[in-house]
Formats: C-alpha cells, sequence, structure tokens
C-alpha cells in the first residue's frame, strides 16, 4: 500500500500543480521579518501584539513609542515609504486570496474530473480545501478597513499553499484511496506494486484533466504571476527607501522590516 499510495498522491498532485506552472512559479528574494497592519491612518509593524515601529497619516513617526523628529529629506523617504506600504499590503492580500482561491477551485476540478461528486471522498477534499482557505487567511487578513500580512516571505505564499494543499489531499485521499482507484482506472488497491499499464492510463487520465482545465487556469494564472512580480519589484523599491531610512534614523535601525536574499 505505501508504494501504491505514493505513486497516486505523486501524480495526482504532480498534474494538479502543472496544470498552471509554467504561468505561476516565479522567484522573489523579498521577506517581511515582522508583522504589517495598514489601515487608513496608520502603519504598524508588528511583533506578534507589540507595535514596534508606526506611521501616522504617512507622515509621522513613532519608534517603540518615541516621536521620531524628521528633517525635509527623512520626511520625504518616509512618505514614499508608508504611501508604497499602504498601496501594497491590501492588493498583496487580494492576490493571496486569488492564489488560493484558483488553486482549489482546480483541484475541485480535477477531482471531480476523476471521481465526480458523489464519491464519498468527495466531501472530505472539500473540508480539507477549506482548511488550506483558512489557513492561508490566518497569514493575510483583512476585516473592515484593516489588513494584516504576517511576516514571512512574498515566495513562501505559493510554498505555504502548495504544502498545505499537499499535506490536505494525502490526508484526503488515504481515508479512501481503494474507492478512489477503483473510481479512476480499476486498480486493485491490494496489490502492493501498481501495474504499469495501470498506472499510464491513470496518468492520461488526469493528463486529460488537466488539458481541460488549461484554457480557463491559464490565463488567470498568468495574470496572477505577473501581478506578483509588480509587487515583488515594488517592495525591493520600498526596501531601498526604508535601508535609507534605517541608516540616517538612529531609531529605526533595529527594525529591518523588509529584507532581501541579494
Amino acid at each position: 500500500m505505501p508504494k501504491l499510495f505514493s505513486c497516486i498522491c505523486t501524480a495526482l498532485c504532480t498534474v494538479i500543480f502543472s496544470t498552471s506552472a509554467e504561468a505561476t512559479e516565479f522567484t522573489c528574494d523579498i521577506d517581511f521579518a515582522y508583522g504589517l497592519v495598514v489601515n487608513d491612518n496608520q502603519l504598524r509593524v508588528m511583533d506578534k501584539s507589540r507595535t514596534l515601529v508606526q506611521i501616522n497619516q504617512q507622515s509621522q513617526l513613532f519608534v517603540q513609542g518615541r516621536w521620531q523628529q524628521l528633517d525635509e529629506q527623512q520626511q520625504a523617504w518616509l512618505t514614499d515609504y508608508a504611501q508604497g506600504l499602504h498601496y501594497v499590503v491590501p492588493k498583496m492580500i487580494i492576490l493571496a486570496t486569488e492564489g488560493v482561491d484558483l488553486a482549489v477551485d482546480t483541484i475541485d476540478h480535477v477531482y471531480l474530473g476523476l471521481v465526480g461528486s458523489d464519491h464519498d471522498s468527495y466531501e472530505r477534499l472539500q473540508e480539507s480545501m477549506t482548511r488550506v482557505k483558512s489557513r492561508v487567511k490566518e497569514k493575510f487578513r483583512h476585516a473592515s478597513d484593516h489588513y494584516f500580512i504576517g511576516p514571512g516571505s512574498l515566495e513562501s505564499v505559493d510554498e505555504f499553499v502548495d504544502t498545505e494543499i499537499e499535506a490536505q489531499l494525502e490526508s484526503t485521499i488515504s481515508t479512501s484511496i481503494g474507492g478512489i482507484l477503483s473510481a479512476i482506472s480499476g486498480i486493485n488497491a491490494a496489490n502492493q506494486d501498481v501495474d504499469s499499464i495501470k498506472l499510464a492510463e491513470l496518468t492520461r487520465q488526469l493528463e486529460a484533466v488537466g488539458e481541460q482545465l488549461e484554457p480557463d487556469v491559464g490565463p488567470k494564472a498568468l495574470t496572477l504571476k505577473n501581478k506578483a512580480h509588480w509587487f515583488c519589484n515594488k517592495l525591493k523599491q520600498l526596501d531601498e527607501t526604508e535601508e535609507k531610512l534605517r541608516a540616517s534614523v538612529k531609531g529605526l535601525e533595529p527594525f529591518n522590516v523588509i529584507t532581501s536574499n541579494n
């Protein structure tokens, strides 16, 4: 069973994630070392529940509760920095939500194409995907006019979603592997080894479902990729501005909020 289980999970996950892999894969070396909270009037840099840095009205800087007096150049840098994060943070939350929705919808269509909605594992799959969405929303939150992004990198959004989805898929499939395999291609779950001909048929069926999805999923995934690239470049620019502020405002120096692996 372990070999069979491994084969079916690998085949299913490969097709699901490769359906739009070319459009969605990208690399961004920008990290958030702290949580960020943005609303209409404030930007706060958070360490768990503690506010370390606060910018009011995109013009007043407080570091650990102390107001920082700025010269004209520092003030200009602060305004650019705050305006940029006020624009980027809410839209990154939308991007993450759109990304996980696209991934979950793709999985739903693949699963339906293989076993149908009447199979007893389909309800468990939906429950698993709901848990994935909840985990993403824990990291990227929006309530009223407040937007929150937890610490971590832009690139890790994709890794986080993929890891969560793979874990949930394995959990769902493992509870009903025999029925799923029978529904797909008549593979005998009691066998320890997988017949190469039947595995090839399974792969063919998976690829066929993927091809049906590509016209719809591909353009959406490409749009998300382009948005992600734009956000990554924008955050690199904001990182440069942040470094200027940290170099010139003594109180801000310990707090490297936007970090790069370059």
